[in-house]
């Protein structure tokens, strides 16, 4: 905060932190200060400062607002601001989290789109926004998911709970496909520390009916063809003419993490 802190006091007035900058002190999880990235008002006659990436706006009432005792562009603004610069995927990722940590609500999302319509960016939000989904509980999940919607299957559910004919809770899975009974699952570094208790859990559930595939970040990251793959041949071969030719921005997804 000290480094935004001198980075503000070298801003113009009417400045405000963006970009990455201004997810960050929001609350995601991403990294702020590489560089810093502000944006100043179009009139300022300031050329650039060292350490920080400018742009220029001419900022609307509510664009910008206070986090942290620092000037930081509207969460609406931030996430449209990211969509333009970032993948699909990614901005779907920041968009799950911001929702997920109620940062924003949706229908605030859905209010923004409505009335920005021709701003830049808006076009590429509003996919982002029929994307989202707030219940989810991180970016691979996010990243799973968007596999399986990328490449032309079905909307999973998602964190649906679980229950046995008794009405007893069973389990919470992260994504599920309900008229087939399937679940898929991402296993992060914790599941080494739970290894006993998710092998518990996966047999009552197997125990109701419920299949479950489990993934890995070497999996989503490093091979996301052959998740679709395993998702498809889990599901009835009716959706298999709908993933002959997944969404190119799959096909990007795969390049960027291919080793």
């Amino acid at each position: 905060m000290d480094m935004l802190e001198a980075a503000r006091r070298r801003l113009p007035p009417g400045s405000a932190f963006s970009g990455l900058t201004a997810a960050w002190l929001h609350g995601l999880d991403v990294p702020p200060c590489s560089p810093i990235e502000a944006t100043i008002p179009y009139e300022a006659r300031v050329s650039g400062r060292s350490g920080i990436a400018l742009r220029r706006t001419s900022f609307a009432p509510g664009d910008v607002v206070t986090v942290r005792e620092q000037p930081t562009t509207a969460m609406t603004l931030t996430l449209t601001d990211l969509c333009r610069r970032l993948s699909l995927v990614e901005a779907v990722v920041l968009a799950d989290a911001a929702l997920h940590k109620r940062l924003i609500r949706m229908e605030q999302l859905t209010t923004w789109v409505a009335s920005s319509a021709g701003r830049h960016g808006i076009k590429r939000l509003r996919r982002v926004v029929d994307l989202a989904e707030p219940a989810t509980e991180s970016q691979m999940e996010t990243r799973l998911r968007m596999i399986l919607v990328l490449g032309g299957l079905p909307r999973p559910k998602v964190q649906v709970p679980i229950h046995d004919a008794g009405g007893r809770f069973v389990g919470r899975l992260d994504l599920y496909y309900e008229s087939h009974r399937l679940g898929v699952e991402y296993d992060g570094s914790t599941h080494r520390d739970s290894i006993a208790q998710d092998n518990q859990r996966q047999n009552r559930l197997l125990g109701v009916g419920v299949r479950l595939l489990r993934f890995t970040a070497a999996d989503v990251l490093g091979d996301p063809k052959s998740v679709l793959f395993q998702v498809r041949g889990m599901l009835t071969t009716e959706f298999a003419g709908k993933i002959a030719r997944p969404d190119r921005r799959l096909r990007e997804f795969a390049g960027k993490f291919a080793s």
